[in-house]
């Protein structure tokens, strides 16, 4: 039996992948710098890993699959090329597991995570038992990954390293396209480009569904149809010349008890009822595009929304860590411009009134220097603004502060708290019962959200 080793484990892309490799029968081990809770899942499957990187990690390994974000001058990347052994990014193998399978892609700067996990979840509840490979904890189900029995491997594309270009998908979603990775794709027309790759990788029998409210999805669109590949569009209206069962159409959006929007969905010229309790007008798109698929793949539409119905999230995405004092704590993921307005607007329209605390750890000096100006504006719907010090990632350290945009954010309630302990002291003295605290961070300011809640579950807030 084959033992694959995984450098930078504890990833959420890496970590899905692995327990993936174990579900179908490989011995798995892996490291990464730190713990995560990715780790201590596949620790509790059995998993081998090891904190902190050492070339006898990878002693006994036949293929090391490394993160995007490990350099190549990493001591166990070094040990595998002296020893000859294949050291591969994910882009190098994840085709071949979906070979044999109905591959669905779902490629997008923003809501690929939640969509992927709703497509997961849904599948599942229809008894089809797909493989997935998912981005972030798939929350009904409990897992970022799974090697299922059934015809469809779903996946969860990624542009990052332009890892989604070695997928075989045979329907692929494309949630918008909005330059982002800026390490990676220097401007919109690279970002763009990666997109179109992405498209052409569909078989003749294949099918692109892509959102028309997004400029540059609408676009791909277009140019996937004239390469004679099957597109379904998707969206609040009809924006493109095209027939009824080629746009599948989200209407009549209320506001429900649950926390979310009801809404009809419109899909091959039938109409359906969707009650969803995530959040947000973004999450009406992710479940149509979802809904979409299911009727593309034959199954019920109406068993289906069912499913979506009872669909609860996936890790960090608008994930409610806890109430207490009355007083709600929120974990998203949301990194990019456009992902924190959105994430934003969906607090308001679920909590009203009441007041929202943002918490922003700015992710990359690239991409923060990058879209500096869309940054600036993206907080407007927010009460309060605290913004940290950058996550630097897998960028070198620069002599670069977030206090530059702190002070430049179109907001009068704006204050930089550089570290991540100040912020939870400076919440802790100034939250009071009805507030909403949301916590942005593709990093590690996740630890706000649970200090913060620590400590209110031993003691009363202090009142200002």
């Amino acid at each position: 039996m084959k033992r694959i080793h995984f450098i930078g484990i504890g990833g959420s892309g890496i970590s899905a992948i692995a327990r993936f490799i174990q579900e179908i029968g490989y011995k798995v081990s892996g490291s990464d710098s730190t713990e995560t809770p990715f780790i201590q899942d596949l620790r509790s499957a059995g998993v081998t890993i090891h904190i902190g990187h050492d070339p006898e990690n990878i002693a006994s390994a036949d293929v090391v699959v490394r993160s995007s974000a490990i350099p190549d001058d990493n001591p166990e990347v070094i040990a595998a090329a002296a020893a000859g052994i294949p050291v591969l990014k994910r882009a190098d193998f994840l085709g071949e597991l979906m070979s044999n399978k109905t591959g669905i892609a779902v490629a997008g700067t923003h809501g690929k995570t939640t969509t992927t996990a709703m497509l997961a979840w849904t599948l599942s509840e229809l008894g089809q038992d797909p493989s997935f490979i998912v981005g972030g904890l798939v929350n009904n189900l409990g897992v970022n990954a799974h090697a299922g029995r059934g015809r469809c491997f779903i996946i969860e594309a990624d542009e990052y390293d332009r890892m989604f270009l070695g997928l075989k998908p045979v329907i692929g979603v494309v949630t918008n396209i909005e330059h982002d990775h800026p390490d990676c794709y220097p401007n919109p027309a690279d970002f763009y480009a990666a997109f179109s790759d992405f498209a052409h990788l569909l078989p003749t029998n294949g099918t692109l569904l892509a959102c028309t409210e997004d400029v540059g999805a609408t676009r791909l669109l277009e140019e996937t149809r004239q390469m004679g590949i099957k597109t379904i569009a998707y969206g609040f209206n009809k924006k493109l010349p095209c027939v009824d069962d080629q746009f599948a159409m989200a209407q009549e959006l209320k506001p429900n008890d649950a926390g979310g929007f009801t809404f009809t969905a419109i899909i091959n010229q039938q109409s359906t009822t969707i009650i969803l309790s995530v959040p947000g007008q973004h999450n009406v798109l992710n479940a149509l595009a979802a809904l979409t698929v299911v009727d593309l793949l034959g199954l019920s539409q109406v068993e289906a929304a069912k499913a979506l119905g009872k669909f609860t999230g996936a890790g960090r995405r608008f994930e409610v860590r806890g109430e207490i004092n009355e007083i709600t704590i929120i974990d998203d993921y949301a990194h990019h411009p456009t992902e924190i307005r959105t994430t934003i607007e969906a607090a308001r329209a679920r909590y009203g009134a009441r007041r929202i605390w943002v918490t922003w750890q700015p992710h990359t000096y690239s991409r923060t220097q990058t879209l500096f100006d869309q940054f600036t504006h993206s907080f407007v719907d927010a009460d309060e603004v605290i913004v940290t010090e950058i996550y630097r990632a897998r960028e070198p350290q620069q002599d670069y502060s977030a206090e530059q945009i702190a002070k430049a954010i179109c907001h009068p309630s704006t204050y930089f708290i550089p570290t991540l302990p100040e912020v939870s002291d400076y919440l802790l003295t100034h939250l009071r019962p009805g507030d909403v605290l949301l916590v942005l961070s593709a990093g590690d300011a996740e630890q706000v959200s649970a200090q913060v809640l620590a400590h209110l579950q031993g003691s009363e807030v202090h009142h200002v």
